[in-house]
């Protein structure tokens, strides 16, 4: 049986989004995004038919058994030994100083997971001074202060404070002053700041769950708002103060709620919601939140385990292009529904990659996967940039609307490219017959080796092209493979063993590391032996040389050079 790949890679091509999935879905309609506005045009809310398999992600949504909290937070031995020695500098130096722990480490202590990560607050004084008297202490008895150093404030970063760290049996501790802030109309720098109060300080802070402190002083956990703890026993993602006024005080807090709501499966308290999706949130948020504070959130929500949810909050709050807002000289249409599929084809990646086997991809890999699943419905998508040559729009999402690296753009972009190639050549190696390649829309000018090895040859040049990323790409080239499948609780694992089906036969062919193989012949080969000086035909022949190589994996340096200078031949005839 003979196939022409051809025809498989058109259909993908020339079919809309809603054709990857196994269920007809209506995607007739378009709009236009809005020029001069980070916020789509209001019919983006309307709902629309979703896949039948988007029912995973429904799951993911429902409610979750109430989380285990305890009653008292047990401290580790190194911890113990920790806040011993701050005790005792405050009586070695007579000091009448409140010390607790805040935040995260509090919460987590409480839920008996392990957390490293120990922010202390201050009552009395700055966090430099008392740093300076801990170090003074540790010296009069023996022992060394290990990297002490001072970090400035930086709003960008969440910072608004002068922090002082120091590193205390292997454990880095922050050392900041309890404050109270007042924020600016534009702005998330705060315009005023004082020593505060613990009940100030915890009424500040985003969450009440993140409000608790651990009083070391006491050994007792408190709870000035009355309601963290609760909230955590009962699985619950609430602002302290009033979620539009925190909001606007601080508009990141809207992305560390969706993440937190996330992390823990917590459920987003109703008003939350309500403020997070109002315009002026929106408009908050996208004028006062750097790109990069916004593009490191959503990298955690992304790393972490559940970003299914985390996105389907994103999108549900309507906060989807204002994370991922496109660029200002953008004209094409963008389809009602977009982000519903976007955020699909991150549910069906996740999926996958469970299936599959997590220990498959590396934590990079598993990351860079989803989002080039994230952004799979975008993948064609391009813009012109004031008139010059186009741009991919997922390009621009990447490195200007999260302000991640460049090496992260390129390497979605080029996940998105090879996935095509990639299911151009998936009827050939997931079959059990010797199916071979007659046709293909890529590297037709370079293959010029027998037809039943073909399939060796293109598939070996796409993995020298993609390295470790080889699976990465064929994951999310099962995605788009349509499979002819009606039942939509069994798609995906019809594209698991797709996937098994296609690395198996990799494996088989010998091209599973086939970028680490040398080529048999340099470019002062090819050179001497057709009496060339250089240049793209250098470039031109080594590429055809591999693909020789590729096709007689058991071929020497010499009939490679003998097969170079016939094929020279036959060329220098034709002209």
């Amino acid at each position: 049986m003979r196939v022409a790949l051809k025809t498989a890679a058109r259909f993908v091509a020339v079919h809309p989004t809603p054709n990857l999935y196994s269920t007809p879905i209506p995607f007739s309609r378009t709009l236009p995004l809005p020029l001069h506005s980070h916020r789509p045009a209001k019919t983006l809310l309307r709902t629309t038919t979703t896949p039948s398999f988007w029912s995973s992600a429904c799951a993911l949504m429902s409610s979750t058994p109430p989380p285990q909290v305890r009653d008292k937070i047990e401290l580790s031995d190194t911890e113990k030994t920790i806040f011993d020695r701050l005790l005792n500098t405050l009586r070695h130096f007579n000091l009448q100083t409140q010390l607790r722990v805040a935040g995260g480490w509090v919460r987590d202590k409480l839920l008996g997971k392990d957390c490293y990560d120990i922010d202390i607050a201050l009552d009395n004084m700055m966090g430099v001074e008392f740093v300076d008297k801990v170090r003074e202490y540790l010296l009069s008895i023996g022992e060394d202060a290990q990297g002490l150093c001072v970090i400035e404030s930086n709003p960008d970063q969440s910072k608004h404070l002068e922090t002082a760290r120091m590193r205390l049996f292997d454990i880095w501790i922050d050392f900041v002053n309890l404050r109270s802030e007042e924020y600016a109309e534009n702005s998330r720098i705060p315009s005023k700041q004082r020593f505060g109060t613990a009940e100030e300080d915890a009424y500040r802070r985003d969450l009440t769950i993140n409000s608790l402190f651990y009083n070391i002083n006491t050994d007792s956990v408190e709870d000035f708002t009355k309601r963290g703890i609760s909230d955590l026993k009962s699985g619950k993602i609430v602002t302290p103060l009033p979620p539009k006024a925190t909001f606007l005080d601080d508009p990141l807090r809207v992305l560390r709620a969706i993440r937190f709501g996330a992390r823990f499966e917590f459920t987003l308290d109703e008003d939350l919601k309500v403020a997070a999706a109002c315009d002026d949130v929106k408009d908050a948020l996208a004028a006062k939140i750097s790109r990069e504070r916004i593009g490191t959130e959503i990298d955690l929500m992304i790393s972490g385990n559940q970003p299914v949810k985390a996105m389907t909050h994103i999108r549900d709050l309507t906060l989807f292009w204002i994370v991922f807002s496109l660029p200002s000289e953008f004209e094409p249409t963008i389809s009602d529904g977009c982000e519903r599929f976007c955020v699909s084809c991150l549910d069906t990646a996740w999926n996958l990659i469970h299936l599959i086997g997590e220990s498959t991809f590396t934590a990079e890999q598993k990351r860079l996967t989803l989002f080039a699943a994230l952004f799979l419905p975008l993948r064609n998508t391009t813009y012109r940039e004031k008139k010059a040559k186009k741009i991919h729009v997922v390009n621009h999402i990447i490195r200007e609307s999260l302000k991640r690296k460049a090496k992260d753009a390129e390497t979605v972009l080029i996940l998105h490219q090879a996935s095509h190639k990639f299911l151009s050549l998936i009827p050939c190696l997931a079959s059990d017959e010797d199916v071979q390649v007659v046709d293909h829309d890529w590297m037709r000018d370079l293959i010029d080796v027998p037809v039943s090895s073909r399939v060796r040859v293109l598939t070996g040049f796409l993995l020298r092209e993609l390295k470790e990323f080889w699976r990465v790409a064929l994951l999310i080239s099962t995605i788009l493979h349509l499979i002819d499948n009606k039942d939509g609780s069994s798609q995906l694992g019809k594209q698991r063993d797709l996937f098994n089906a296609v690395e198996n036969s990799i494996v088989k062919l010998g091209l599973e590391k086939v970028w680490d193989v040398k080529q048999l012949i340099n470019g002062k080969d090819v050179m001497g032996a057709l009496q060339l000086k250089g240049g793209p035909l250098v470039k031109e022949w080594l590429d055809k040389a591999m693909a020789w190589q590729l096709a007689h994996p058991s071929g020497t340096a010499e009939e490679c050079m003998e097969w170079l200078r016939q094929a020279n031949s036959k060329r220098v005839k034709l002209e």
